[in-house]
């Protein structure tokens, strides 16, 4: 018996025949939901491996390294009960951590909260940047939901949508959809030119194709005002959520679309890194999560013509469902992605 990880993080056993038929199934369940290509023979036979491998912590051969990102750092050393500052938390990532990029951020995590205090995330920028030589992001998520009611000024799609008044809840969606616009460029352009290396907007998507729209257009507005502005994009999941359902971009219906066509928007509206989700199932095992993963990541890489970097936090890119995922488990879904999938960074 072979000791795994399980979806939501628990240690559990398997034989050496029910790991490698998970790894065939969680490629086969991606290839047929993203229409895409299955892994190859090969690439299953080294998954085995890397799944298999009798050490707790595993890592990619020498010269195969890959950058990483980060998104919300300032905020994780604080989660794990540490009482750091902002500033302390992007040196602890930098020195201690060999981080290649950091991303300074408000424990809020949005775009329209931080627009009232933009001004003193400026005066942080600069003396995080004066204390710091890594490239240093600002990063929030685009969160359309801040904007309906009760946080905000517009009714609520989610209610709406139960109650079959579908064009109201379109109608509510799309307002959001401009006042998030604002809100993303106005912090955006205010935290670069403070001296931020570039911006990041995380989770994007997670109110739906509403909020991956308000997105692009702010992504498009930021290249238009600096053309050589560093904007990463990472995704909140797989699939696009049709909230909306009818909204488009350069002609492109956004509901539905699955990372390799994600991308490929994210490179029209001019973002300059992408970092795709895939959904984890936590009643599934480590080997299915992350063969499907590796699928996803590979086909989004082969349509992509700027880096992308794969989200691997709690919950996704094969990553179990834990507050703290554990080393074992997000040590091989490095290799897997960095080795396998061809990723850029991570």
């Amino acid at each position: 018996m072979i000791t795994i990880r399980m979806g939501d993080g628990y240690l559990g056993e398997m034989t050496a025949e029910e790991i490698a038929s998970d790894i065939r199934a969680g490629t086969e369940d991606a290839a047929v939901k993203g229409r895409i290509p299955p892994l190859t023979e090969d690439d299953m036979a080294r998954l085995y491996e890397i799944c298999t491998m009798p050490a707790k912590f595993v890592c990619v051969e020498r010269g195969k390294e890959v950058v990483l990102t980060y998104d919300g750092g300032t905020n994780k050393i604080m989660r794990l009960g540490i009482p750091s500052g902002r500033v302390s938390s992007l040196q602890i990532y930098e020195r201690l951590m060999g981080a290649d990029t950091g991303e300074l951020s408000h424990l809020d995590y949005s775009y329209k909260p931080v627009k009232p205090i933009v001004h003193e995330e400026q005066h942080d920028m600069e003396d995080a940047l004066r204390c710091t030589v890594l490239p240093l992001f600002y990063g929030a998520m685009p969160n359309l939901g801040l904007y309906t009611q009760p946080d905000g000024p517009v009714s609520n799609p989610a209610e709406l949508l139960p109650q079959g008044r579908i064009a109201e809840a379109r109608q509510c969606t799309e307002e959001t959809v401009e006042l998030a616009i604002k809100d993303m460029v106005y912090v955006a352009l205010r935290m670069y030119e403070a001296g931020a290396d570039g911006v990041n907007f995380d989770t994007t998507g997670a109110a739906g194709d509403g909020d991956f729209l308000a997105t692009l257009r702010a992504v498009e507005t930021l290249k238009k005002t600096y053309p050589g502005m560093c904007i990463e994009v990472g995704m909140a999941g797989e699939t696009v959520l049709g909230m909306h359902g009818e909204l488009f971009y350069e002609g492109v219906r956004l509901a539905g679309l699955r990372p390799h066509e994600q991308v490929k928007l994210v490179e029209k509206a001019g973002g300059t890194i992408f970092g795709p989700a895939i959904n984890t199932n936590t009643s599934k095992s480590l080997a299915w999560n992350l063969s499907r993963a590796v699928t996803y990541t590979k086909a989004c890489i082969s349509a992509a013509s700027i880096p992308v970097h794969a989200n691997v936090g709690m919950g996704v890119g094969g990553i179990p469902m834990h507050e703290v995922p554990c080393p074992d488990a997000v040590s091989r879904v490095s290799v897997a992605l960095a080795e396998i999938g061809g990723m850029d960074g991570l």
